[in-house]
C-alpha cells in the first residue's frame, strides 16, 4: 500500500509544480538584477536603477502584442496633443484628446 502512494505523490508534486512557475513580474525583476549585477551598480544607484528598470514597460508588448484600436487612437491624438506646433497642457490638453479620441 505504501508502495503506491509513493508514486501518487510524486506525480501529484509534478502537476502541481507548474503552479510555482515565474510570473512575468518576477521574470522582470530577475533580469532588472542581472542587469545591475552586470554593470556593478551599489546602493543609491542600484536601486535607482533597479526602480526604472521594473517600471518599464515588457519587452514583449513591443515586439509581440499588436495595439488595440482604442490603444492605437490614444497613441495617434498623444501623439498630436505632443506635436511642438500644439504643446497642450492641462484642460486644453484633457479638451483636445477627448474631441480626438471621439472624432476617430
Amino acid at each position: 500500500m505504501k508502495i503506491v502512494r509513493v508514486p501518487l505523490l510524486i506525480i501529484g508534486l509534478l502537476l502541481c509544480s507548474q503552479g510555482f512557475a515565474a510570473t512575468e513580474q518576477q521574470n522582470k525583476m530577475t533580469t532588472c538584477n542581472a542587469e545591475a549585477t552586470a554593470k556593478n551598480l551599489k546602493g543609491d544607484e542600484r536601486k535607482a536603477f533597479m526602480s526604472n528598470c521594473l517600471k518599464a514597460a515588457p519587452a514583449a508588448n513591443d515586439a509581440g502584442k499588436a495595439l488595440t484600436p482604442q490603444q492605437e487612437k490614444m497613441k495617434t491624438c498623444n501623439a498630436d496633443a505632443d506635436a511642438t506646433a500644439k504643446a497642450l497642457k492641462g484642460d486644453a490638453r484633457k479638451a483636445f484628446m477627448s474631441d480626438c479620441l471621439k472624432k476617430k
